[in-house]
């Protein structure tokens, strides 16, 4: 079994916040390198999401054509997430033309089958602005939930889909005029109305998917597909290729999902051997494993699967699909659009992204919405990371380095104390693997940070200061045994953690073959060799104080 990764694609106005990590490129990143780790073929897949209305928008403020705006958010996105470790295979973007060529592909399949309408539509014209004014640029009152800032497309409090029509007090997102109209302008419309049966018994055949994910295609479906418009009166974008629709793109959520085969086909072109139909099409033997947030759920479980089905070929649909709820920030929402929360370039400004990596995965939204504090990540950052591991290491290093010459000592002949150890170690290592298998991202956070805790209370029992003085031999086995634990701590830790890791790895002077051991084999009192030589790495975390946390809030409000 290979398995294809795919996370929801971030959009290209300007780098993202920890809430969009989290629900979606974080724990694929965490997933992604546990079944590497675990010897499993892996192909990671993402890009950015750069047409509609957002970026049209965002390229006129920053005074730039919108292609060179893409261009420059693309690379700082880029450089951003490889700054957090998240290690895609591909990283590419919605505007490249594989995305084009195969957009166009799905389209002319879609109508050849009979599942595309033309139809005259409303749509509201700015007399201000002298243009129609595509979803998301009206911005008004949603009429379901009242939030004063919906868009045209989507409710992004309640995550009802929309018309702008549909909005109460609409306006120019562009001008802020309300000098609106409504005129008539010809679409192309997906027929999900004719596919919904199909979808309906897609979707049911997925009993193992989370209730998130579940919940959110069922109520789609019990409500009615209508047919959905897949046009936009844009010039940024897929051009539509049909008689009298020139100056129309493709709607961006036509085209997002597509980017993810495109970004497979731009990175098959990259190196020798890489076939990405075999992932995409016919690809029984690829599990296909999709994460994001709640809001892109609805896209994910029935339009897409929809646009797949109704072109009746045999591409690859997810089999698992891994939904968040939202992480807010002191009771209201991360967003990119109002600037408000953390964003991630702000957050390595901070602390390095091993700390955020684990704080957010330990907080992970998967049963429901979560909330970041500063109070909580300071207590995450403290007693998790630097009191239980940090600390751990740093003891055992030091007091061996001192007394055992900066090497592993040999001597001592195990006890039932190390019997113990060795199966609660084996236990956690376990739960910690159970969890990882079944992207249940908070309990793994919470076995690794137990199996922390079982070196630091076997210290605690066996005090090896002390015990030194005593029968330096047994002193000497306490030390092996602890150098060891630090082993598995690395090797356990990379998914989450994988520039600590790599930092325990080099202290320990594992090879490339020793630290790809798996999470199965990875509890071995025996493996490293006394007499071999290790380094004492700088304190692997800083202790964040209340000072510096009443700075934070300061800055970033909370």
């Amino acid at each position: 079994m290979r398995y294809l990764i795919t996370s929801a694609l971030p959009y290209i106005n300007g780098i993202k916040h920890l809430g969009n990590l989290v629900g979606s490129m974080l724990p694929a990143d965490v997933y992604a390198r546990f079944l590497r780790q675990e010897g499993e073929t892996v192909l990671y897949i993402c890009g950015t999401d750069e047409h509609g209305t957002p970026a049209e928008i965002a390229a006129l403020e920053a005074g730039l054509e919108v292609s060179e705006f893409c261009k420059q958010q693309y690379e700082r996105q880029a450089d951003v997430y490889a700054r957090f470790g998240l290690s895609f295979d591909y990283f590419g973007r919605t505007s490249s033309p594989e995305n084009h060529e195969l957009t166009q592909h799905f389209y002319q399949r879609l109508a050849d089958n009979g599942y595309m309408e033309e139809r005259e539509i409303s749509q509201m014209y700015s007399l201000e602005d002298k243009r129609f004014l595509p979803d998301r640029y009206v911005i008004g009152t949603c009429p379901k939930c009242g939030y004063e800032s919906a868009r045209g497309d989507q409710c992004e409090n309640c995550t009802s889909v929309l018309n702008p029509t549909d909005l109460i007090n609409p306006r120019s997102a562009i001008s802020g005029s309300t000098n609106l109209e409504i005129r008539q302008s010809k679409h192309l419309f997906l027929r999900l109305d004719m596919l919904s049966d199909a979808v309906r018994e897609w979707v049911e055949n997925h009993k193992e998917w989370p209730v998130l994910t579940k919940s959110i295609a069922m109520k789609w479906l019990n409500e009615g597909l209508q047919g959905r418009c897949i046009t936009r009166d844009l010039s940024w974008g897929v051009p539509v290729p049909r008689p009298d629709f020139d100056g129309k793109v493709f709607y961006v959520w036509f085209d997002a999902p597509i980017g993810y085969l495109a970004a497979t086909k731009a990175w098959s072109g990259q190196g020798e051997g890489r076939d990405w139909l075999s992932w995409w099409q016919n690809a029984d033997d690829v599990r296909y494993v999709q994460f994001m947030a709640k809001d892109n759920l609805p896209f994910h479980t029935i339009m897409w699967p929809a646009m797949i089905l109704g072109t009746k070929e045999p591409w690859k649909q997810a089999n698992y699909i891994k939904g968040f709820n939202w992480l807010n920030y002191y009771g209201g929402k991360f967003s990119t659009s109002s600037k408000r929360g953390v964003f991630l370039d702000q957050a390595l400004e901070i602390v390095p992204a091993d700390y955020w990596r684990y704080a957010l995965m330990a907080t992970a939204p998967e049963s429901s919405d979560s909330a970041f504090t500063w109070e909580l990540f300071q207590t995450k950052i403290n007693k998790d990371l630097a009191d239980n591991l940090g600390n751990f290491v740093n003891r055992i290093l030091k007091f061996a380095a001192s007394r055992f010459d900066s090497k592993i000592p040999s001597g001592g002949t195990p006890t039932e104390v190390e019997e113990r150890l060795e199966a609660s170690c084996q236990e956690w290592v376990a739960t910690l693997r159970h969890h990882l298998q079944n992207m249940e991202f908070r309990k793994a956070a919470d076995s690794l940070c137990a199996l922390w805790t079982v070196g630091n209370q076997y210290i605690d029992e066996r005090a090896p200061w002390a015990l030194f003085k005593q029968n330096p031999e047994e002193a000497a086995l306490v030390i092996r045994t602890c150098i060891h634990l630090i082993r598995i701590y690395a090797i356990a830790s990379t998914p989450i953690i994988p520039f600590t890791a790599e930092k325990l790895c080099d202290a320990l002077h594992l090879s490339e073959a020793e630290r790809k051991s798996s999470l199965a084999t990875v509890v071995d009192f025996n493996v490293l060799e006394c007499d071999r030589p290790f380094e004492v790495p700088p304190p692997l975390f800083q202790k964040l104080d209340d000072e510096r946390i009443a700075e934070l809030k300061t800055q970033f409000g909370g």
